[in-house]
């Protein structure tokens, strides 16, 4: 099977060495490319670390967060405030105004739905550490592997890190660094 490169040339797998390389990596030399792939998908491996508590809260928080959960407010706070005004008759009434009940009873949601937030933005502090650590792992893995790349091709990595540093240099609009 020919296909066509990034380049718009055409490349077939079958004589590509580097392909060949890939299509053997599984154990089997097959046409199809199996890789042993060492990169990790972040958000899985996170989430097999969340608890029940941890999940509880990111469910409380996200309905929170919602309009739904803007117009179920909503519409209980009209069915209690037309309660108790009286509307539906003086002897239905059970919280006069100013509806003390009413304000300690949102009160009393509003700490609880305020440290849920705080759960949930600790967990995505941490989870922001997890990515980061993994990120570190495959940065140092590219790293590693790019050096064994331009060893084998016969490139001064001194060289390299100089065409790096005066790239950098440029883009923060600074002196590049000898």
């Amino acid at each position: 099977m020919t296909t066509v490169d990034g380049a718009g040339a055409p490349h077939d797998p079958a004589t590509c060495e580097a392909c060949r390389v890939l299509d053997s990596a599984d154990g089997h030399q097959d046409g199809r490319i199996g890789l042993q792939l060492h990169t990790v998908n972040e958000a899985h491996r996170f989430q097999k670390v969340l608890n029940a508590q941890d999940k509880a809260a990111d469910k409380v928080t996200n309905f929170a967060g919602s309009l739904r959960f803007v117009y179920l407010h909503s519409v209980w706070f009209g069915i209690w405030i037309l309660i108790n005004i009286g509307l539906i008759g003086a002897s239905a009434r059970f919280d006069k105004f100013p509806f003390g009940l009413l304000t300690m009873i949102v009160s009393l949601e509003a700490i609880f739905l305020s440290t849920f937030v705080m759960v949930s933005q600790n967990r995505q502090a941490k989870r922001a550490d997890f990515r980061s650590d993994l990120d570190f792992e495959n940065n140092l893995r590219a790293e590693v592997w790019a050096v064994h790349i331009g060893t084998r091709l016969g490139i001064d990595p001194a060289h390299v890190e100089q065409v790096v540093q005066q790239a950098r240099a440029n883009m923060m609009g600074a002196e590049p660094t000898s």
